[in-house]
């Protein structure tokens, strides 16, 4: 290949990326490969403070809570205490002044302050970044059979979304109907009773624009799992028999709680465009493991991006989206008041699950659907590495925050950017006088912390 092959802006988005880029740029000209050592990236501890999403919530929640039942009460039920709880710790989330661990280096003795996390649901973007991270993991090593799936969405129409906000325990409700819909359906094409789907259904309460909308992410088999672990393929799926399955079994469940009235019942059921509807056509192959991880994710993944948060000039809030189906607009205006409602109405009841596992996957039935596992070769089989492997703290280890963050943004948080040695944890700081005294410290510039940048050193 020669070098006219390439045009100029294939060549700039090759020579974007360091070591990568520059090797395949290397090979398409036909010169000798580039020896380059790629420097790992280095942490920055993140400052939510500094981002307009905390501002805006620091600003304004105080008094959300003095208009809540003027504004909103009627429409979406008294404001939860879980809700307050739930801002509160955000607002502490990753602040130095609310405690902090002391992690040292063990060779130059830079030390770095970690703040705490709030380890919020669905509300602080990064703490759900990484309960999303851990969740993908749990799936891919414990849960998910070797075999391919699909990723379903079940939605409901918008004239039921309010019964769900204002008693949120029905979510469950939907959850159990999405699964009993596939179960029925894909039960059809085996004989055999003790066939079953394996199902991990996620409750999502938004929509594109922040806006409520209850709905089900489901990670399913892609046909019935057998006892023992064989697997037994769908030929085909129609989705508008799935759509009306689920339409009839929703509405009819919601009119035995006496959630609905038996005329809007039927009302519903006579609509042509019932606003019901299923999308089953994400197939997810087992072998593409990044492509499973990325579904999994991307079930419990925060209601809105940090960098899709902003504010105008006129003081609103400025949201980006994808584009609408309608009108093709990628951004969206906002009060900052119905804003900060739009975000606490994504918060769920305390002890609520949003995650569900059904059918071959449900917990107590899932070791009958997993293929047995070939028989230790003879002989002796104590191993120390396999008792470490075992370990609970090894276990709890490898589901440490330092650890997600490698996989998720290649850098390591315990690396001293200095020495490249791992540093260590040399204690945990919670008491306020404590705490101000350490800070006091090193802002008036008694302490050097390795992963701040540093200012040119003066001529």
């Amino acid at each position: 290949m020669c070098s006219s092959a390439i045009s100029a802006p294939s060549k700039q988005r090759l020579l974007r990326y360091s070591t990568p880029g520059r090797a395949l740029y290397s090979r398409a000209l036909g010169l000798p490969p580039l020896h380059v050592a790629e420097a790992q990236a280095v942490y920055r501890p993140r400052h939510p403070e500094r981002t307009s999403f905390y501002h805006l919530i620091d600003e304004h929640f105080d008094r959300y809570k003095l208009l809540h039942e003027e504004r909103f009460e009627q429409k979406s039920g008294p404001l939860r205490t879980v809700v307050a709880r739930t801002v509160e710790a955000y607002l502490d989330c990753g602040r130095l002044e609310n405690g902090f661990a002391r992690i040292r280096c063990p060779s130059c003795r830079g030390e770095h302050l970690l703040a705490f996390s709030c380890q919020t649901r669905n509300f602080c973007p990064s703490c759900q970044a990484k309960r999303s991270a851990l969740f993908a993991e749990h799936l891919e090593s414990e849960v998910l059979a070797p075999v391919p799936h699909r990723h379903i969405i079940f939605t409901v129409p918008r004239a039921l979304r309010g019964i769900f906000e204002r008693e949120r325990s029905l979510l469950g409700l939907l959850a159990r109907a999405a699964f009993d819909v596939a179960r029925k359906a894909f039960g059809t094409f085996s004989r055999n009773p003790d066939a079953r789907p394996g199902m991990v259904a996620s409750i999502q309460t938004f929509g594109s624009f922040a806006n409520f909308n209850p709905h089900i992410h489901a990670l399913v088999t892609d046909g019935l799992l057998l006892p023992g672990g064989e697997f037994i393929p769908l030929p085909h799926l129609d989705e508008k028999v799935l759509d009306e399955m689920f339409r009839r079994t929703v509405l009819k469940r919601l009119r035995r709680k006496r959630r609905l009235s038996e005329q809007f019942m039927n009302a519903l059921l006579s609509w042509r465009h019932s606003g019901f509807s299923v999308y089953a056509r994400q197939v997810v192959h087992a072998s593409n493991q990044d492509h499973t991880a990325h579904i999994a994710r991307y079930l419990t993944r925060a209601p809105v991006r940090l960098d899709a948060v902003g504010k105008t000039s006129d003081g609103m809030v400025a949201l980006t989206t994808p584009p609408d189906p309608k009108t093709g607009a990628t951004a969206r205006a906002f009060d900052p008041i119905e804003w900060v409602h739009a975000l606490c109405t994504q918060i769920p009841d305390q002890g609520q699950h949003l995650v569900r596992y059904y059918g071959a996957y449900a917990n107590r039935s899932r070791k009958r659907f997993q293929a047995a596992e070939p028989p230790p070769p003879p002989g002796p089989q104590h191993s120390p590495a396999l008792e470490e492997q075992n370990d609970p703290f090894t276990r709890n280890r490898r589901r440490s925050w330092a650890r997600l963050m490698r996989k998720l943004f290649l850098t390591d948080p315990l690396l001293c950017p200095t020495c490249r040695v791992e540093m260590k944890v040399v204690g945990m700081i919670t008491e306020p006088s404590v705490i101000d005294k350490i800070l006091k410290h090193v802002r008036a510039g008694h302490g050097h912390n390795p992963f701040e940048p540093r200012a040119p050193p003066a001529a």
